[in-house]
């Protein structure tokens, strides 16, 4: 869009040109497109296998222990299935002051058996949800 400067003047134009600006800007969000999914993938970590202190509890806690063959029991001996997991759990806890939950699994449990769990909890809202590991030493240098 032109104007016209019919005052016979031939001084400079004082109007910005927007169209670099306008390109520099498409550029940039395209840039950002591109950029944004790939930054929310995550890095390859080595996760922790051991807590440096043991988390104190108020009372007696509620354990849910996964076996090596992905088994699932509350408590020390009450087998259940996943399906029927959050249900049972949060009737225990409706008559408990302490309301977490904690998960010991063995070392050799697919992940899946062990967010097959959670997501039972999840699933009848309970949130307060802590895993249990063996403590480990305090040695400098071990990872």
């Amino acid at each position: 869009m032109a104007f016209d400067d019919s005052s016979g003047d031939s001084g400079t134009i004082s109007q910005i040109n927007v169209t670099p600006l306008v390109d520099v800007m498409l550029v940039l969000l395209v840039i950002f497109m591109v950029t944004a999914p790939i930054l929310q993938q995550g890095v390859e970590l080595e996760l922790p296998k051991e807590t440096l202190a043991p988390i104190e509890g108020e009372g007696e806690q509620l354990v849910i222990s996964i076996t090596a063959d992905s088994s699932v029991y509350i408590g020390a001996d009450n087998l259940v299935e996943v399906d029927g997991l959050g249900a049972k759990v949060k009737a225990i806890l409706e008559r408990r002051e302490d309301k977490r939950v904690f998960i010991k699994a063995d070392r050799g449990v697919p992940y899946g058996a062990v967010m097959a769990v959670m997501g039972s909890l999840r699933r009848s809202e309970i949130f307060k949800v802590g895993l249990i590991t063996e403590p480990g030493s305090l040695e400098k240098g071990k990872k």
